[in-house]
């Protein structure tokens, strides 16, 4: 009933985790088998070891977090020696976020990754900053979303590569299009908002970094709005992230048109939460008559041509 078929996977539930929110699956093991998500998405990674932003890193606002961790990890040498190994474990599909500061570094990396055969799924997230363009995220600039997107796909032929977009754009449509003319085979969105927090006790930022990334309930009409917006452009499959708390939440993002749906920042507050919410999605289609969760994707969206 819950069953969904993703670019040719047969996944057990439409739910995965956004990455960040749960490490590389290990996080979570002693509260819910990993298992009973659809997919598993890591952590993002990058070629070299990255230290992360200067403390703090979180700061609690209404509705949600925001969080300058700025991609802390070590590296894929390590990835590949310590984590990847562990992936053996997990019956359901393995994403991997893939980070770089450069279509090169983004190349090198994903070349590596295509080789790596319990990976499944690469998620390529353009919200970095170029630093051969000066900084600018190749994620909010059309151009460069297309060369780095082009860069990757050329090197991975054995991966169903998914690409996160940013919200930080005026027109997200532009940039699922592109995504789709240059291959990709889905698009997930949103990542979180530019945001910041001061102390007013201080007078200074709360953040190390100044700015951050704003997730939680808060943002979820964004993302609901993003999603239908480039559903209704693309054929490709999506992934909605942004805000998800409960099953209502997993229901307006599928009937706006995505496939698959990602939870994160709400995981922090309710672990549990991925058992509670696929029990309410049964009694949903059992309740609506419905054969499979499958059959609201979309729902919301006016008929296209394209489908009929």
């Amino acid at each position: 009933m819950l069953t969904v078929n993703f670019l040719g996977f047969k996944l057990n539930c439409p739910l995965t985790t956004a990455s960040g929110t749960f490490g590389y699956g290990e996080c979570y093991q002693d509260f819910f088998d990993v298992n009973e998500l659809g997919i598993l998405t890591t952590k993002g990674i990058t070629l070299e070891p990255r230290s992360g932003n200067p403390q703090p890193r979180l700061a609690e606002v209404t509705g949600g977090i925001i969080n300058a961790i700025g991609l802390e990890n070590s590296g894929f040498d390590q990835f590949v020696s310590d984590i990847v190994p562990t992936f053996k474990a997990f019956k359901i599909p393995v994403m991997v976020n893939l980070n770089g500061k450069t279509i090169e570094e983004y190349q090198t990396l994903a070349a590596a990754i295509n080789k790596i055969k319990v990976i499944a799924f690469v998620e390529l997230n353009i919200s970095c900053p170029n630093v051969k363009a000066g900084g600018i995220l190749f994620g909010t600039d059309l151009e460069l979303t297309r060369k780095v997107v082009r860069a990757v796909r050329a090197v991975l032929p054995d991966k169903k590569l998914i690409v996160k977009l940013s919200p930080a754009v005026s027109d997200i449509k532009k940039f699922a299009l592109i995504c789709e003319e240059e291959k990709a085979d889905g698009i997930s969105l949103i990542n979180t908002i530019p945001a910041m927090q001061i102390n007013y006790q201080t007078g200074k930022p709360t953040l190390g970094n100044i700015i951050g990334g704003l997730s939680g309930p808060c943002i979820k009409p964004i993302a609901v709005r993003m999603v239908y917006e480039v559903a209704s452009v693309v054929k490709i499959p999506i992934i909605g992230i942004g805000g998800v708390s409960c099953y209502e939440d997993v229901l307006e993002f599928m009937m706006a048109g995505a496939s698959v749906v990602g939870i994160g920042t709400s995981i922090f507050r309710s672990p549990e939460m991925i058992t509670e919410i696929k029990r309410k999605l049964k009694e949903y289609c059992i309740a609506n008559n419905l054969n499979s969760i499958e059959e609201i994707i979309g729902l919301a969206q006016p008929r296209r041509k394209d489908y009929e």
